[in-house]
């Protein structure tokens, strides 16, 4: 596989995995305690590792602020999926993000972007709207899924920066993924007064799967981060989606509309024209 191929790759692979990973902690009793048991196992999971990677010099203060933005991230997801369902919720936290990274990252950052690569960026976050077309969804499910969506696009582009900024891209994740699970489970702990830790225990099987995809996922996303533009690639990663309605569809047994499957179309349709070189 040639270079200018690898980081859409590993983005659209991401964006399938994390959907995986979502549907997960949405089929969990316990929200809080399901998302604890993921990170708090993705640290745990990870931590060996920090002996064996040099310290990500330079990229402690991005470390700190993707920190503090991923924990604010994972407390709105839990309210929103708490609050929604998975078909509602997904589209619009996923949908918000690409079109605001872009903003971000073009806007605030000066990365370049072409005009097609525009186009498909804003061809997919439209078709994620789509997506709830027909859904009904709670004031407060929208407040928090849009939240959520605003904070995903904060931590992809202090990420990407962050990635690039560190002597290698495995020293970031790797002590991305200590720091974040540890700050974490003790924020949930905290909020559910360590009502956590009880139902963790009929959850941590599942929890740990979705661990390790969640380092396998995050890890892919912040390889390719480092190789190439942050708002395309970001908008690439929510091809997930489609597997999301896929699990939505087949696991979870929630009904598809033509609008559903228009908006598959749109994200495909923005995937090509962002691929297309």
């Amino acid at each position: 596989m040639t270079a200018v191929w690898l980081a859409p790759t590993m983005m659209i692979a991401s964006g399938s995995i994390h959907a995986v990973v979502n549907a997960i902690l949405k089929g969990g009793r316990d929200k809080m305690a399901g998302r604890a048991v993921i990170d708090g196992s993705s640290a745990v999971l990870l931590l060996p590792a920090t002996l064996l990677v040099p310290l990500p010099e330079g990229a402690w203060g991005w470390l700190a602020a993707t920190a503090l933005l991923h924990c604010a991230y994972l407390y709105a997801l839990v309210r929103a999926f708490e609050a929604s369902d998975f078909s509602a919720a997904y589209p619009i936290l996923r949908g918000t993000a690409p079109l605001v990274t872009a903003a971000l990252a073009i806007g605030l950052f000066g990365e370049p972007a072409s005009g097609r690569e525009l186009a498909g960026i804003g061809l997919i976050g439209a078709a994620m709207f789509v997506l709830v077309g027909g859904r009904h969804i709670s004031r407060e499910g929208l407040a928090w899924a849009l939240f959520t969506g605003v904070t995903i696009a904060a931590y992809t582009v202090v990420d990407a920066n962050g990635v690039r900024a560190a002597p290698t891209p495995i020293s970031f994740i790797v002590w991305m993924f200590v720091l974040m699970g540890s700050l974490t489970v003790a924020m949930f702990a905290l909020v559910s007064r360590g009502r956590i830790f009880a139902s963790a225990r009929s959850q941590w099987r599942m929890g740990v799967v979705a661990g390790a995809l969640s380092i396998l996922t995050y890890g892919l996303a912040l390889s390719a981060f480092a190789l190439g533009p942050t708002a395309p690639l970001a908008a690439l990663r929510e091809t997930g989606m489609v597997t999301a309605l896929l699990i939505a569809t087949f696991v979870l047994k929630e009904q598809v509309t033509w609008g559903r499957a228009i908006g598959v179309a749109g994200i495909l349709s923005g995937a090509m024209l962002i691929l297309t070189r």
